[in-house]
């Protein structure tokens, strides 16, 4: 055992010693101290275990978050560690991918086990969403928006952001009657109508269309139902970060129910985090904290899976406006917000996990936003050859 230890630890350093971009101070369990690279992001890291290492070399990012989840080591700032090795990915792919077999297995897992089926997604869903809108109210806005917002230079106020966010998409819509595929708790829809459109809204999640049907008070037509077992059709159709949770599988079926429901003329706006498209087949073949442990069962496209997605169906898009860099200021603010509210969200009765986990998956989601691992966008789509 000490000589696997001291294996571990020699392959683990050395592979430290390549960082290029950004700098790392790591502390043994030993109470040894290196310091790696130079220069921001400055990261820290303080290994309590060399256990570590081992589930990280077997799992990648998964690895990572599990055993941060579990008390295995600790940092100031998950984005900053997040981000040093995402910048040095090249160097580190050995601990952020994860082993072969690990990857395969993973995958497997999440399109098979974890599908979005009509019991599966309602399943996947119910899981991450329905632990209390208590909590989500201590860290969200005050319109409990739980997407990117879109922010003014010079402006860092979280609601007003959001509020521009939902104004863009609301600029892009068409005609009187919306539906919005993954309502969430409201907030987009009070906004619309607000400007006079009547919304018609899904979601899977109880407790969001509870809380979504208080505070709209008969102004919008919230259902639990799913998207797939929507009928009739509507002058515009939003779908703001719901697509994430659909799941490769489905995607036909989603692009399908877009083309279906979509009246001729209208306009179809989807808020979408991607991929890039040159790292769009590595991500495909494995698997990550968030797809396991967050949003199972969920797939992230790239913006050539989603052209060529709407094309099958007879959608082109007309308008394509990337904002990532916003959503890291957005994960970022949820992050503090939440730190701010330690207290409270204690009075949840919510295990220490839970919010580890959560730590994890903020941090981790600025630091893939901040390098551009991943995007958002709003994309309006279009019936092929049509008015627009």
């Amino acid at each position: 055992m000490f000589f696997l230890t001291t294996r571990i630890k020699r392959d683990f350093l050395d592979s430290c010693s390549r960082i290029t971009e950004g700098s790392l101070r790591l502390r043994t369990p030993e109470g040894e101290v290196h310091d790696f690279g130079q220069g921001a992001p400055e990261a820290e890291m303080q290994i309590h275990d060399w256990s570590v290492v081992t589930a990280c070399a077997a799992k990648g990012d998964i690895g990572l978050g599990e055993t941060y989840v579990a008390g295995l080591w600790d940092t100031p700032a998950v984005a900053d560690l997040c981000e040093v090795a995402l910048l040095n990915m090249d160097r580190l792919q050995t601990y952020v991918y994860g082993g072969f077999w690990a990857r395969v297995g993973y995958r497997l897992l999440n399109t098979v086990m974890r599908a979005n089926s009509r019991l599966g997604a309602a399943r996947n869903i119910r899981k991450h969403y329905d632990v209390g809108n208590e909590f989500y109210a201590l860290w969200l806005d005050p319109g409990m928006t739980y997407s990117a917002a879109l922010f003014d230079a010079g402006d860092d106020d979280l609601a007003r952001a959001q509020g521009r966010k939902n104004a863009r998409i609301l600029d892009r819509v068409t005609g009187d009657r919306v539906l919005e595929i993954g309502c969430g708790w409201g907030g987009f829809a009070e906004a619309a109508a607000d400007r006079g459109h009547h919304v018609t809204g899904v979601t899977l999640s109880p407790s969001q269309k509870g809380y979504a049907d208080a505070r709209l008070d008969g102004r919008a037509d919230i259902r639990l139902q799913d998207y797939r077992d929507v009928t009739g059709q509507f002058d515009s159709i939003v779908s703001i970060e719901m697509i994430e949770a659909v799941g490769e599988k489905y995607w036909p079926t989603y692009f399908e129910t877009l083309k279906a429901r979509l009246a001729d003329g209208g306009r179809a706006v989807v808020q979408a985090i991607t991929v890039p498209d040159s790292y769009f087949h590595t991500y495909r073949r494995g698997s990550d904290f968030i797809r396991s442990h967050i949003f199972p069962g969920g797939m992230l496209l790239s913006p050539a899976v989603i052209r060529a997605q709407a094309a099958r169906v007879g959608l082109e898009v007309v308008d394509d406006f990337a904002f990532g860099p916003h959503y890291a200021k957005t994960c970022a603010a949820w992050q503090a917000r939440m730190e701010a509210e330690q207290r409270r969200i204690a009075r949840l009765d919510l295990p220490a996990e839970f919010l580890r986990g959560w730590r994890f998956y903020l941090g981790s989601c600025t630091a893939a936003f901040l390098t551009g691992q991943t995007g958002v966008s709003q994309v309006a789509l279009a019936h092929a050859g049509g008015a627009r």
